[in-house]
């Protein structure tokens, strides 16, 4: 079945084909638009913006898609959009218009949750994970951790109080005078920092529990900068070391939670999806630490951890192979629980063959 996937969750426009099946050719070609520099001077994702650009991207980048793959319309078997979680206005142009070709082409359609897509990425890999695994999701918006054990079947391990990973990540390299998106600027600069000047607390690590915090360490690099720019030290170094301390301290956290995820799942694979997986440190760190136990680590490649239109594609093809589809009506779900999804019954293949 041959599935074109649409994400437009938030700031990046992606597209994506991607034909499964037992003769499937994999992921034919997938294409994203990041609105970075749009939203840049505002420092942060203006809604109402990045609703307009999907408008003035998707067409373009749909064909772009289907010219690289040498594919024509009308052999797309299936579209699958995402429909939540996410900025209403964004999803409903990636919503309207998937619905609206899949009717145009008379083919099923059906709405993808954007975390679904992100934890079923790391199949588009070789080699790819068997079933059950932890899945640890950590992104701009989201910190979970889920034992999957199937396609559909989840249940939420733990996820963040407060600020999500990326969210912090992105809030304190504000805090710091980094260029925006912050997350990726502050582990750039945290490589240059004294790993021994700051430490930073390991927050809710002292007590049972898989929930998350990070709200409190981007609070606490507030408090240090501000202490470092009040006694004049050397700014550039004193920048560079904090970025570093907070950097540690969201990654060992990170480590510990999954230590007892995966105990408590009982399970030998962890796959990490979403923006923040594609942090060097963190992916590092976490094969170490789980090869030690005898837990194999899968991920995404890194221009798959972002926000992107192959991960919908192969979670609509999986639903779609199995039968699901959508009614003619569409909408969107800005709030959309993981749990809420629905099982796949008996599917006649393996996930992503």
């Amino acid at each position: 079945m041959l599935v074109l996937g649409i994400e437009t969750s938030c700031d990046e426009t992606g597209v994506a084909l991607f034909e499964g099946g037992p003769t499937g050719r994999g992921l034919l070609a997938h294409a994203v638009y990041s609105q970075t520099a749009i939203h840049a001077e505002y420092g942060g994702v203006v809604p109402e913006l990045a609703s307009r650009d999907h408008i003035r991207k998707l067409l373009p980048l749909i064909q772009e898609v289907l010219d690289q793959s040498g594919v024509e319309a009308a052999s797309v078997e299936g579209v699958a959009y995402t429909a939540g979680p996410g900025l209403v206005g964004a999803l409903l142009v990636g919503a309207a218009l998937g619905r609206s070709l899949a009717w145009a082409w008379g083919v099923p359609a059906i709405a993808v949750h954007h975390m679904e897509g992100h934890l079923l990425a790391p199949l588009l890999e070789d080699p790819a994970p068997a079933f059950p695994f932890v899945a640890l999701l950590v992104s701009g918006g989201h910190t979970q951790l889920v034992d999957v054990q199937e396609i559909g079947r989840y249940r939420i391990l733990g996820e963040s109080v407060d600020d999500a990973a990326g969210e912090a990540f992105d809030k304190t390299a504000k805090i710091l005078g980094l260029p925006y998106p912050g997350g990726p600027a502050l582990a750039r600069l945290a490589e240059q920092g004294d790993p021994q000047r700051y430490r930073f607390p390991r927050p809710m690590t002292d007590r049972p529990g898989l929930d998350f915090s990070f709200s409190g360490l981007k609070t606490f690099a507030l408090n240090s900068w501000q202490t470092v720019r009040a006694e004049r030290e050397d700014l550039e170094q004193a920048r560079a070391d904090i970025a570093r301390a907070f950097e540690e301290a969201v990654v060992e956290t990170l480590l510990i939670k999954c230590r007892r995820a995966v105990e408590a799942a009982g399970v030998e694979r962890l796959i990490m999806a979403g923006g923040v997986s594609a942090n060097r440190r963190l992916r590092s760190r976490m094969d170490q630490e789980m090869a030690a136990r005898g837990v194999s680590v899968f991920y995404p490649r890194a221009e798959l951890c972002t926000d992107n239109g192959a991960m919908i594609a192969l979670a609509g093809h999986e639903r779609l192979a199995a039968g699901q589809q959508e009614a003619l009506r569409f909408g969107a779900r800005p709030r959309w629980a993981l749990e809420e999804l629905e099982p796949i019954v008996a599917p006649a293949h393996e996930p992503g063959a």
